[in-house]
C-alpha cells in the first residue's frame, strides 16, 4: 500500500512538474501530426500539397504568437513581484495584436491565394480566422511558461491536440484544403478558452521588489520588444517552411506533393523536442544558467535526433507499408534526411529563443541570410532531393555557426556575471 502511495505521488508530482510538459506536447504533437499524416491519405496530392502551404503559412504568422509567449516569459522571469501588472498588460497587448493580425491577413488574403496558387480564396480568409485564437494563445503560454505553472500549461498543450480528432471527421465527409485547415485549426480554440479560464484572476507575485518594479509594464515597450521577439522568429520560421513555398513554384503538383510528405518528419523532428525549449526557456532568461541551458538543450535535441533518425531508417518501410501509402513508398528512401533536418532547425530554434532570453540581436542577422540563400538556392533547382540538399546544406552551416555565437557571447554569464546589453551577441 505504501509503494502504490509512493508510486502515485511521484506520478503527480513528474505531471505536475516539467514531465507534464513533456506529456502535453507529446500528446499535441501526435494529434498533429497524426491529423496532417492521415489528411495525407484522405485529400488527393494536389489538395494535400496546398493544405500543407497553408499549414506552414499558419506557421509563419504564428510568429506573433511566439513573440508574445517570449516577451511574457521573459518579463515575469525577470520581474516576478510584477506577474499581476505584467500578466493585464500582455492579456490587452495579445487581445488587440490577434484582431490586426486577423484583420491584415483577411486583407491580404487574395495575395496569399496567389501565392500559394490556391483555386480561391477560402482557404485564406480561414487562415485569417485561425490567425486570431493562435495570437491569444501565445499570451496565454508565456504568462503559464514563465511563473512555471507546468501543469496548467499542460493541459493547455492537450487541447490543443485533442480537438483536431474532430477536424478529421469534418475532413473525412469534405475532403478539401479549406476543411482541412479548418479541422487542424480546431487546435487553437480550445486551448485559448482554457487559457482565459486560468487567467481569469491575476496570480499574486513572488519576491521582494522596490516600487518602480512592481509598476504596469508599458504597453508600447511590450508591444516593441513583442515585434523584435516576432522577426527574430519570422526569420526562423520562415526559413523552417520557405522549401514547401519554393516547391510550390519550382516543381510539379505531384512532386510539391511527395516533398511535402517527406516534410512531415521534419517537421516531427522539428517540433517532438519542443518541451526542451519550453522548460529550458526561464533557464535561458536568468544569466548565471543561460551557458549551462543552452548545452544542455542542444545536446538533448540532438540525442533525441539521433536517435530518431536511426529510428526512421529502419521503420520508413514498414510504416509505409502499415499505412498502404504510395507517397510514403516514393519517399521512403529520403526519410532520414528530412529527420536530420528536422533536427537541425529544432536546434536552431532552440539557440534563437536563447537569443531573445539575452535580448541579443546580431546573431538573428545570420537566420535572415540563411533563409535568402534558401530561396535563391532552391528557385535553381528542379528535383525534390536538389531541394532537400539545399535545405540541409544551409541547415548545417547555420546552426554550427549559431551554436558558437551563442556559447562566446553567454561565456560572459558564468558566474552570475550581469548578461550582454541589448542588441550584444
Amino acid at each position: 500500500m505504501s509503494t502504490s502511495r509512493t508510486q502515485v505521488s511521484s506520478l503527480r508530482r513528474f505531471l505536475g512538474g516539467s514531465g507534464g510538459i513533456i506529456v502535453g506536447t507529446a500528446v499535441m504533437n501526435v494529434c498533429t501530426f497524426g491529423f496532417t499524416i492521415v489528411a495525407a491519405g484522405i485529400l488527393d496530392t494536389a489538395d494535400y500539397g496546398a493544405f500543407f502551404a497553408l499549414l506552414n503559412l499558419l506557421m509563419v504568422v504564428s510568429v506573433v504568437n511566439m513573440g508574445l509567449q517570449a516577451t511574457a516569459a521573459r518579463r515575469i522571469v525577470e520581474a516576478p513581484a510584477s506577474v499581476a501588472s505584467i500578466e493585464h498588460s500582455i492579456l490587452r497587448v495579445g487581445y488587440g495584436t490577434a484582431l490586426a493580425v486577423g484583420g491584415g491577413l483577411a486583407v491580404l488574403s487574395p495575395a496569399v491565394t496567389w501565392l500559394l496558387q490556391l483555386d480561391s480564396v477560402v482557404p485564406a480568409l480561414v487562415l485569417a480566422a485561425l490567425a486570431v485564437p493562435t495570437t491569444v494563445m501565445g499570451a496565454h503560454v508565456g504568462i503559464l511558461q514563465g511563473e512555471k505553472r507546468w501543469a496548467a500549461l499542460s493541459w493547455v498543450y492537450v487541447l490543443a491536440g485533442i480537438p483536431r480528432v474532430a477536424g478529421l471527421v469534418l475532413l473525412w465527409l469534405r475532403p478539401d484544403e479549406s476543411i482541412a485547415l479548418f479541422g487542424s485549426g480546431l487546435g487553437y480554440i480550445a486551448p485559448v478558452v482554457l487559457g482565459w479560464w486560468i487567467l481569469r484572476r491575476p496570480r499574486a507575485g513572488t519576491g521582494r521588489q522596490d516600487a518602480a518594479a512592481v509598476a504596469t509594464p508599458d504597453a508600447t515597450s511590450l508591444v516593441r520588444e513583442t515585434l523584435h521577439s516576432a522577426q527574430a522568429l519570422l526569420a526562423f520560421f520562415a526559413l523552417a517552411n520557405v522549401d514547401i513555398v519554393v516547391a510550390r513554384h519550382v516543381l510539379s503538383d505531384h512532386a510539391s506533393g511527395l516533398y511535402a510528405v517527406g516534410l512531415l518528419v521534419a517537421k516531427i523532428m522539428l517540433y517532438l523536442p519542443q518541451f526542451v525549449v519550453i522548460v529550458m526557456f526561464p533557464s535561458l532568461a536568468t544569466a548565471h544558467e543561460r551557458r549551462r541551458a543552452v548545452v544542455r538543450g542542444t545536446a538533448a535535441i540532438l540525442a533525441l535526433g539521433v536517435a530518431c533518425t536511426l529510428g526512421v531508417v529502419l521503420l520508413a518501410g514498414v510504416a509505409a507499408d502499415l499505412l498502404d501509402s504510395e507517397k510514403l513508398r516514393a519517399v521512403e528512401g529520403h526519410l532520414w534526411l528530412f529527420a536530420v533536418l528536422g533536427t537541425l532547425l529544432s536546434i536552431t530554434q532552440l539557440l534563437v529563443y536563447a537569443t531573445l532570453a539575452r535580448q541579443g540581436r546580431r546573431s538573428i542577422l545570420l537566420v535572415w541570410v540563411a533563409l535568402v540563400v534558401c530561396v535563391v538556392a532552391g528557385a535553381m533547382t528542379s528535383t525534390p532531393t536538389e531541394l532537400l540538399t539545399v535545405m540541409i546544406t544551409v541547415s548545417v552551416v547555420l546552426t554550427g555557426t549559431l551554436v558558437a555565437a551563442s556559447l562566446r557571447a553567454d561565456s560572459g554569464s558564468v558566474g552570475g556575471v550581469v548578461p550582454a546589453a541589448p542588441g550584444a551577441d
